[in-house]
């Protein structure tokens, strides 16, 4: 029972740990912020967040999703599960993870702008977990029953809030590595 609730939180959330770190790899030239300043003087986001970042990461995540859905479907008595029955369902909660990582990447990046860090900065907390918290809350908040039914127990909530510094520390080293990051961190 423990380790299939392990197996359900990380299979569920895969589409936001793929879609945040794949940003990485689209780049792109047009920043979110289209290069503005918050009235506090600072960026708003930062250099860093782009559009194609933005839908490259969030695209990566849909794709891994559909994978899963595709794969739990196919093989329905492994430890894979369906993020839900109907086709449709499933899709618009893939999509609702994979966008609410970036829109929880971007949020950690308009909060480090405001307490003065520089892109690029480490940021304990701030580069590990809005990615996660933001697409654990729309998910909640759009598709309550699915979340409960999977997520809501303490063996879930814990696997993902302790294996998340673990898995972004080591996609950045990796990241970093190959030159698609700037600093391992």
């Amino acid at each position: 029972m423990i380790l299939q609730e392990i197996i359900n939180a990380l299979w569920i959330m895969l589409p936001a740990y793929v879609a945040n770190p794949a940003a990485v790899l689209f780049k792109g030239k047009l920043p979110i912020d289209f290069n503005k300043n918050f009235f506090d003087g600072r960026r708003i986001l930062g250099k860093g967040k782009t559009w194609k970042g933005f839908f490259g990461g969030a695209f990566s995540g849909i794709v891994i999703g559909e994978i899963e859905q595709i794969l739990a479907t196919i093989f329905p008595n492994v430890y894979f599960v369906q993020f839900s029955q109907s086709q449709i369902q499933a899709f618009l909660i893939i999509i609702t993870i994979s966008f609410g990582s970036m829109l929880g990447d971007s949020f950690g990046s308009f909060i480090k702008r405001r307490i003065k860090l520089e892109s690029g900065a480490n940021a304990l907390f701030l580069d590990q977990y809005p990615f996660l918290i933001i697409s654990l809350l729309l998910y909640f908040i759009i598709f309550s029953s699915s979340f409960i039914k999977y997520l809501w127990n303490p063996v879930s909530l814990i696997t993902l809030i302790v294996i998340t510094p673990l898995l972004h520390r080591l996609v950045n080293i990796i990241g970093f590595k190959i030159g698609k990051k700037e600093v391992p961190w």
